[in-house]
């Protein structure tokens, strides 16, 4: 059986199946926009597996997660064959339960399919030699804007090179066109502005190697430093994902900042915003410093309880690790593909109408190679929750600096987490 196996998962990774892997049923759980383009990968890949079927279940974000993490706990009861997964919260599940999926090794993914994803996609998914999943979509940030709000106020987007520029254009923006906000960010919910800029300024909450707190150094205190200063100058109000989507479509935000994929929700959230759109790099905390992060992605792991495990890989590999498949995600519903060679697929160049004919892909993709990897770790969640509410105190000015912020974030991290504060 161990050869039978061995060649099954050779035969897989040179992109043939084997008789046992073409036919059966399988079901991933998902959730909103991912599972859509999940749903709409399947035509493609059953034109070469037509009796593989794959039923994609929309279960919702907070439920798939809730859903899999018990499903784990008791041993894999109810699980499906492939879940989806989000990178930051990918190690709760290897550090918690490491059986409950299947080292895609063993299924015939090698280091050659590793490599064909950005070693930032990949960080969270695979502990020492073992592989849990394949990196899916992936979150490279960009500046989502209106281009008649920033026409009206004589604001040219590639003139935004720091964050400060950012500022003098918003003030600029916000009295040429009452009633809009230059951007918006989750304060009360989310620390999304935070760890965006800090990622682009190669800063994090825990270290590259996740043994030890980050989130005091000194390219921390600068991004969250940046913050206040966007907030005191009155250019952000605080908005939660619903209704920065209701303030796109009032036309009451100029600027959004935002992974890839929101590239999506923008266009089929606010449709009648076809042509006002455009998309420029995010900006820096120096004219010449780095200019892309990461915020977001997935993946997708299969279960060691699936009955369909061959069937399964085979679906991870055609609509992961193909262009087709990529591509189909990424023109369907803004999935931004994490596989490298799809870089290079003619649509990422092609003007995109809803973007007044730019090129948005090519922009937004070009950043890939240059985000710098972050390390979730099992305590993202623990350290999520501490940060919140250090920015929304120190936003408030309930502290002296940022420094005396974050520094009271890593020591509540520390004390939740064992690990210690880097020196």
């Amino acid at each position: 059986m161990r050869t039978i196996l061995t060649c099954a998962a050779l035969a897989l990774a040179l992109g043939s199946a084997p008789a046992f892997a073409q036919s059966g049923e399988i079901t991933i759980w998902s959730w909103n926009i991912a599972a859509s383009s999940l749903k709409a990968t399947i035509e493609g890949f059953n034109k070469q597996f037509p009796d593989i079927k794959v039923t994609v279940q929309d279960l919702g974000n907070n439920p798939t997660y809730d859903k899999s993490i018990a499903g784990c706990a008791a041993g894999g009861e109810g699980l499906p064959d492939i879940v989806t997964i989000e990178n930051g919260e990918a190690e709760n599940y290897w550090s918690q339960f490491p059986d409950c999926f299947v080292d895609l090794h063993t299924l015939g993914y090698t280091a050659e399919d590793q490599a064909k994803f950005p070693d930032f996609k990949r960080t969270e998914l695979e502990v020492e030699d073992k592989a849990y999943a394949m990196p899916w979509d992936s979150g490279p940030v960009a500046m989502y804007y209106r281009r008649d709000f920033y026409e009206k106020a004589g604001v040219d987007p590639a003139s935004i090179k720091t964050w400060d520029d950012f500022i003098a254009a918003g003030k600029k923006i916000q009295e040429a066109n009452p009633g809009v906000k230059m951007t918006n960010a989750d304060f009360n919910g989310d620390s999304e502005f935070f760890r965006m800029i800090a990622n682009e300024q190669g800063c994090a909450y825990f270290a590259a190697d996740g043994q030890s707190i980050t989130v005091n150094q000194p390219a921390c205190v600068a991004s969250m430093t940046k913050i206040k200063e966007m907030n005191d100058a009155g250019i952000i109000t605080s908005a939660d994902w619903s209704t920065k989507i209701t303030n796109n479509t009032a036309g009451t935000v100029a600027t959004q900042m935002y992974g890839g994929w929101y590239e999506g929700t923008i266009r089929t959230e606010s449709p009648d915003g076809s042509g006002k759109w455009g998309v420029y790099l995010m900006p820096s905390l120096t004219a010449d410093g780095p200019r892309a992060a990461n915020l977001g992605g997935s993946s997708l792991a299969i279960t060691s309880v699936s009955n369909n495990k061959e069937a399964a890989y085979a679906y991870l590999k055609y609509s992961l690790a193909t262009n087709e498949g990529q591509i189909a995600m990424l023109k369907g519903f803004g999935l931004v593909p994490s596989l490298i060679s799809a870089l290079d697929d003619p649509y990422v160049s092609e003007g995109q109408p809803y973007w007044g004919g730019q090129a948005v892909w090519k922009d937004i993709l070009g950043t890939l190679p240059k985000v710098v990897p972050s390390r979730g770790t099992p305590f993202q969640s623990d350290a999520e929750i501490i940060v919140r509410a250090v920015q929304t105190k120190y936003l408030g000015g309930g502290y002296p600096d940022a420094k005396a912020a974050l520094d009271d974030a890593a020591s509540q991290i520390a004390s939740a987490t064992g690990l210690p504060v880097a020196e």
